[in-house]
């Protein structure tokens, strides 16, 4: 058993505290909105009024939080998790933000005379429930060993991809092709459609058929039924697409199929989409094509 902090506790990191609260391991918790995370404290967590007092208190804590902004948010200031932070800590970012910052950040994590990984996750609300989430870790060989135990909590698969900063760009790199393949998916049920097949049946053959990734699997259904709560709504998935981008021009990459998309992204914004599931963008595609057809 171990004492956790964890800091971010929405859609995706409320359900990772609660495995690790499953698991057996004392967790303290921090949200910006605590009435998100009162279901949490009726399984054993202990909320906290700071992410500072969560960091204090805590052996490993970790964050998962929207975007680079707001881990900025979390981790400085005088009730920042940095603040809380001493030697023989950890701290473990579970973010898609910024690689850059990301190791700016664990030169001030190495300050305080903590350690600092980089561990974002491949999966879904589904995947992660089901206990087949995966985890790529970011920081030295050693650190990594010594946090491995933990994380095997949260998900069975946990690969080391180098480091800082190194897993929050490999996820960055997976993360463009959901929505690319989304889009893919988009297209030929659509297609389908306008041809006089009935889109329950489109649907239906195509999760059968070779184009099947997992991804496809557990998302692309909402193109029958959205989910009421986005597991991974536009505007984040558009932040995704836009550092994607940024590193592409950074590296010399072209990543013209992330482009096409992140436009498609901002069709759905314009469409008043933002805050659903970025499956709607077969809806920014349905609305291009002239709208649903009777």
């Amino acid at each position: 058993m171990a004492e956790l902090g964890y800091v971010g506790l929405g859609t995706m990191g409320g359900r990772v505290a609660l495995r690790l609260l499953k698991a057996g391991h004392r967790v303290r918790g921090y949200n910006r909105t605590p009435e998100r995370a009162r279901w949490l404290v009726d399984e054993g967590l202990t909320l906290c009024a700071t992410p500072r007092q969560v960091a204090e208190s805590s052996e490993i804590v970790f964050t998962m939080v929207t975007n680079t902004t707001a881990l900025k948010a979390v981790v400085e200031g005088d009730d920042g998790i940095l603040a809380g932070l001493g030697p023989g800590k950890f701290y473990v970012d579970m973010s898609t933000s910024s690689p850059e910052y990301s190791r700016e950040l664990s030169e001030r994590v190495r300050a305080t005379g903590g350690a600092m990984l980089d561990v974002p996750v491949s999966g879904s609300v589904s995947t992660l429930e089901e206990g087949r989430l995966s985890l790529m870790a970011g920081g030295t060989r050693e650190d990594f060993e010594k946090v491995l135990p933990v994380l095997e909590d949260i998900g069975p698969t946990v690969n080391y991809v180098g480091s800082n900063g190194q897993a929050v760009l490999m996820k960055i790199a997976i993360n463009l092709q959901l929505a690319v393949q989304m889009v893919a998916f988009s297209e030929g049920v659509l297609l389908a459609e306008r041809g006089g097949i009935v889109r329950k049946t489109a649907v239906e053959v195509m999760l059968n058929s070779v184009i099947a990734s997992p991804m496809i699997k557990y998302r692309c259904p909402f193109v029958l039924e959205m989910p009421e709560e986005a597991w991974f709504d536009v505007n984040m998935m558009q932040k995704d697409m836009l550092l994607a981008l940024e590193l592409g021009r950074q590296s010399n990459v072209p990543l013209p199929t992330t482009a096409v998309t992140n436009e498609l992204l901002t069709s759905a914004r314009a469409l008043g989409l933002e805050k659903k599931d970025f499956a709607v963008l077969f809806n920014a595609l349905e609305a291009m094509a002239g709208g649903s057809q009777p």
